[in-house]
């Protein structure tokens, strides 16, 4: 039986606000080459879009697939499609025009390429737009708010969803909101991944890990799921174990004996 293993990115491997080199800590980096080392494959389920990921990454972790946006937008370790969805661009101005005067920062995923407002201090590649009349071609994956306050976040978040829910559905990440066309999560993202990897590799066993509300799906949808004693409660009651590090739960994943 193959062993898949699903991670959020934010807070669970990297920790952003940490100084380096202790944002993506030498340790699970090390871990997750010993994982897909013996056979097992590694891969992301983030809201962030892959242009959010390759930057911090690059070198050093090589997941062997991406489910990105929530959700909308998979692909295989290759950057090669496995799925995607966009956001009408009318839902996406009709978003960007409430939230900008409120002085949020909006980011939006376009093939996985990153569309800000202004500019910012990023490593990676960037655009500048004023709305989605400039966006790069392609489908807008995802578009993300980030919010002062969780006050802020869940309040938005429910406004989002009380008027554009029959097409998108967002969703509150600590004090970001994801909203990603409605359907897409990133428990439909892993269950999809399932799909294609049972394909290649008849029986699997999936593995997740998350930290935040907006990772719920994403614990659901494993067969062993995994959180940290710092995730909110809801957080922990979803998951099957409480660990210290994402290092305990490949640990866990490789240890666990499976039926082949």
């Amino acid at each position: 039986m193959k062993k898949i293993f699903a991670s959020d990115f934010d807070g669970t491997l990297y920790f952003y606000k940490a100084p380096d080199p202790d944002k993506l800590p030498a340790v699970n980096v090390e871990k997750i080459r010993e994982y897909q080392e013996a056979g097992n494959l590694f891969g992301l389920c983030t809201g962030r879009q892959v242009g959010g990921l390759t930057p911090f990454i690059g070198g050093l972790v090589y997941p062997d697939f991406y489910i990105t946006s929530s959700g909308a937008n998979i692909v295989d370790g290759e950057f090669r499609e496995i799925y995607k969805r966009g956001v009408k661009p009318e839902i996406a101005e009709a978003i960007i025009q409430e939230m900008n005067p409120k002085g949020f920062r909006l980011t939006l995923d376009v093939e996985g390429e990153i569309c800000v407002f202004s500019e910012m201090d990023y490593p990676g590649k960037y655009y500048i737009i004023t709305g989605t009349k400039d966006c790069p071609p392609g489908l807008i994956h995802q578009v993300s708010i980030h919010t002062e306050s969780l006050e802020d976040a869940a309040h938005y978040a429910a406004w989002v969803n009380e008027h554009f829910g029959d097409e998108v559905e967002a969703f509150q990440n600590v004090i970001e909101i994801d909203i990603a066309p409605r359907g897409c999560s990133k428990g439909k993202g892993v269950n999809i991944l399932r799909e294609k990897l049972e394909e290649k590799y008849g029986k699997i066993r999936l593995y997740g890990i998350g930290d935040s509300i907006n990772d719920l799906p994403l614990l659901e949808a494993s067969d062993v799921s995994y959180t940290f004693p710092y995730a909110p409660q809801i957080v922990q009651d979803k998951a099957a174990y409480v660990v210290d590090t994402i290092v305990d739960a490949l640990e866990h994943s490789m240890k666990e004996e499976t039926e082949d």
